[in-house]
């Protein structure tokens, strides 16, 4: 990764496939570029990037697009509201086999795995100043290019922070706990019709299961012995036992898809 050209409207750059736009001071995208994917292709064939126009570009990875416009809307010190988009042009059938919240839960994940890392990091910036903020952040690799891209386009052309118009001070509450930063259901969920319904859909079933549960063992117990055959009577058991098991699970599954999943890097 590396930024080309940094100017006051933002900064442009580009990776070994992908093309990438920051539009100050809010909007970045990447796309990915025929140009750039033909050169990447070329050099795993040759060893090194060809100057040569002859070598056949392969239909697959160059007819394969993807595109990502990502808007970051600051709202108040410490919050943001994010937008994004991420459409391809590639496998589009499984968007119409595949509900779209089970989409959503992947791309909570990956926020999650940066979201209390920038909430603290951002109380060490405010500690030890816009200008120095590199004495409070390690960015030593290539894939760390376009956070100091923004970094110097903040620092050169926006003061180093956000320009409140006196609405706020600009200081940060105080740390959160992680459970209030990884929150998922009014940060998410609520205003998400997809995983909204499939909240409501899933805890639906978790209280069907647990009635199924309830109610085969009230038969088992109001049901005189004779009266059913031994291998129903443990059918309805093994029934009880089954649905009860789902209820639990189901229950685990909404909490963290749904509510918070605390997220440990050491686990993932």
């Amino acid at each position: 990764m590396v930024v080309e050209k940094l100017k006051a409207d933002g900064f442009v750059g580009k990776d070994e496939t992908l093309r990438h736009k920051f539009f100050a001071p809010c909007v970045y995208y990447y796309f990915t570029d025929p140009e750039l994917v033909q050169g990447n292709v070329e050099s795993k064939k040759d060893g090194s990037v060809s100057s040569t126009a002859n070598v056949k570009k392969p239909p697959t990875e160059i007819s394969r697009r993807t595109f990502l416009a990502f808007f970051c809307i600051p709202v108040s010190p410490g919050k943001s509201r994010l937008i994004w988009a991420f459409p391809i042009n590639l496998d589009k059938w499984v968007h119409f086999i595949v509900p779209r919240w089970i989409f959503h839960i992947v791309q909570n994940l990956i926020l999650d795995s940066d979201m209390y890392l920038l909430h603290v990091e951002e109380h060490k910036y405010e500690e030890i100043g816009p200008s120095n903020w590199h004495k409070a952040c390690y960015v030593p690799v290539k894939s760390d290019a376009f956070v100091v891209g923004f970094r110097r386009w903040l620092n050169k052309y926006a003061g180093g922070q956000v320009d409140w118009g006196g609405k706020y001070s600009g200081s940060l509450p105080s740390l959160s706990p992680r459970a209030l930063v990884l929150e998922r259901y009014w940060s998410h969920v609520v205003n998400c019709k997809s995983c909204n319904g499939a909240y409501k859909a899933l805890n639906k079933a978790e209280v069907s299961l647990q009635v199924i549960s309830i109610a085969a063992i009230g038969v088992l117990a109001l049901t005189q012995n004779g009266v059913i055959s031994a291998k129903v009577r443990a059918t309805i058991f093994i029934i009880a036992i089954v649905c009860f098991a789902a209820s639990k699970w189901l229950s685990h599954f909404i909490q963290e898809t749904f509510r918070f999943r605390d997220y440990i890097h050491a686990l993932v």
